[in-house]
């Protein structure tokens, strides 16, 4: 059921244990482009989508009154999030699918560009990893979910290429309108419809997995040149 795989994806994305992920895979974890892909994380956003599952459960109760105020915060942690830095624009074909988190069924990427919010990350590893890699990674996540990017970044210089990182993104403005019209059905008293406004947000959420340090740079930005070697 894709409400669980969202739940479980979001909610605890950014401190997800490791599971069962693909025997090897590379990313250049340099320690500057580590800090600028988690810096593309977005608090506001990721918190709107807490909201939205703490609404929809509570609309799936039949409660419609204690889902108002969780709906009310997702809309203003929206707004807040697609004026921050973190957003960026792209059409959905141009990004590259986590295989980890499969779309939902009859999803079809977009060729048009929209706005995205980074909703959540999280930083995955080869089953074969030595311990002490395994450990870094679950402490880097554990960073990550309190916000501590630079720490992060630095915990996983000791992982070196076998490290992955995957990150939620939510379209804005379609989370928009069905929040919106979550909303109102809510205040109309009818849950069940809310409920499935709510359910779309859920389904579209994308996961992709690339080289954030070239690819999810705000519009006109430019990457800056690599960091040179640390002196010894």
């Amino acid at each position: 059921m894709r409400f669980i795989a969202s739940l479980a994806a979001v909610a605890g994305l950014l401190a997800a244990p490791l599971g069962a992920h693909a025997a090897s895979v590379h990313t250049d974890w340099e320690k500057f482009k580590a800090t600028r892909a988690f810096n593309h994380l977005s608090a506001d956003g990721q918190r709107a989508m807490l909201d939205v599952l703490n609404a929809k459960q509570v609309l799936d109760a039949g409660q419609t009154d204690a889902a108002i105020p969780a709906l009310y915060d997702a809309t203003k942690r929206l707004t807040a999030a697609g004026k921050a830095s973190t957003q960026f624009i792209a059409a959905e074909t141009s990004l590259h699918p986590a295989p980890q988190h499969p779309a939902a069924s009859g999803h079809v990427a977009g060729t048009t560009p929209v706005t995205w919010i980074p909703v959540g990350g999280e930083i995955i590893g080869s089953e074969t990893l030595a311990p002490e890699k395994k450990a870094a990674i679950a402490t880097a996540n554990t960073q990550l979910k309190a916000g501590q990017t630079k720490q992060a970044a630095q915990t996983l210089q000791v992982v070196g290429e076998d490290a992955d990182f995957i990150m939620a993104l939510t379209a804005l403005e379609p989370t928009q309108g069905a929040i919106n019209r979550a909303t109102v059905f809510t205040e109309a008293r009818h849950p069940q419809e809310a409920s499935a406004a709510l359910q779309q947000v859920l389904d579209n959420i994308v996961f992709i997995s690339e080289d954030m340090s070239e690819t999810l740079l705000p519009p006109g930005a430019k990457a800056p040149a690599a960091a040179a070697p640390a002196q010894k």
